[in-house]
């Protein structure tokens, strides 16, 4: 008797092999078993301020590095997004200690600010046809600038403090950045888990979310059938922005004041947690789900060389290594879902 291939199934050890994210969770548990290991000299699983500090730097990562994951799996990429942060932080500095406005309707500016940026960049790509890369370097540089000459200028100084001077600054801190235990769980964690949750449902659940895969995957045919290529790109440049602009916000409210230079190199981190995540660079396939581990891994890795003693400089490499192995196994999965098709 001959099977039909068209009707073949696939075990549940299969099904889960091809999964995006499968590589991302694993890597994430080894990650942090490898460190219960090798900083022996701290209660890595068991103390509660490890966590909380982990976790920390995790949430700086995977705030933005959800959307960048959504803008990468509709095939393009925001090189804009770390430069952004230091750009809202800024501005939302300069709007309450230099032009006295109360914090509130000052981060409503600053968000419009960056859905305003966001809009730019997805337009420009679109309607130019240039290449994302090439269109959001060109803002990386433009806003770089900015916040260095024009904080200058309008400062007498690269940086802005006394932020928590400002009216209202208490109660949005408390908001966006405050701590929520007494070993330092920080509120971002839960802006971090409430965007990766909203993020996975867009992707996974809604009508956009099969927009998202179609415009990355093949944007011609997803053309021909009716698919808003072209506003879906420009909503998630705009999503990209307007988070990395939340998240500039965060940082100011949670270290009172805001350099010029924040957030600058940290847009390859955000690719490095998507690509982890099992987003591939040419669009069309990766996971919200996957990105919240890879970002977790990161997390991890930064404060796990700390506590585990060794040169903090190691840690671009393990950067750089994890990024090569989740291409590879990222390549893996793909073809192995593709097969199982």
């Amino acid at each position: 008797m001959v099977s039909d291939e068209r009707v073949r199934r696939t075990g549940a050890w299969s099904r889960l092999l091809t999964r995006p994210d499968i590589g991302a969770f694993l890597g994430a548990v080894a990650v942090f078993f490898a460190f219960a290991y090798f900083a022996r000299a701290v209660n890595w699983i068991g103390e509660p301020a490890i966590a909380a500090g982990w976790t920390d730097q995790a949430a700086q990562y995977g705030i933005v590095a959800v959307p960048v994951a959504l803008l990468m799996i509709g095939g393009e990429f925001d090189l804009s997004a770390g430069v952004m942060i230091g750009s809202s932080g800024l501005l939302l500095g300069y709007l309450t200690t230099y032009q006295d406005l109360n914090v509130w309707p000052a981060m409503l500016l600053v968000l419009l600010f960056g859905l305003a940026v966001g809009f730019v960049n997805g337009l420009t790509v679109v309607r130019t046809r240039l290449p994302s890369f090439i269109v959001t370097l060109a803002t990386f540089f433009v806003l770089q600038g900015v916040n260095a000459a024009g904080t200058l200028r309008l400062t007498g100084q690269t940086a802005i403090q006394d932020i928590d001077s400002a009216s209202g600054f208490e109660s949005a801190r408390k908001f966006f950045a405050g701590d929520l235990t007494q070993y330092d769980f920080k509120v971002k964690v839960l802006w971090w888990i409430a965007i990766t949750i909203v993020g996975a449902w867009l992707l996974a659940k809604t009508r956009f979310g099969n927009w998202i895969y179609s415009a990355g995957g093949d944007p011609n045919s997803a053309r021909n059938v009716g698919v808003p290529v072209a506003r879906t790109k420009i909503l998630l440049f705009v999503m990209t922005s307007a988070t990395a602009a939340l998240m500039g916000i965060i940082e100011a409210l949670e270290l009172r004041s805001m350099q010029a230079g924040e957030g600058i190199g940290l847009e390859f981190i955000f690719i490095i947690c998507a690509v982890v995540g099992g987003c591939l660079l040419t669009g069309g396939f990766g996971s919200v789900i996957g990105t919240f581990f890879g970002a977790a891994m990161l997390g991890m890795v930064q404060l796990g060389i700390v506590d585990s003693q060794w040169d903090s400089n190691w840690t671009f490499t393990f950067q750089g290594g994890i990024l090569f192995a989740a291409v590879m196994l990222n390549t893996l999965i793909r073809s192995r879902a593709q097969r199982a098709r």
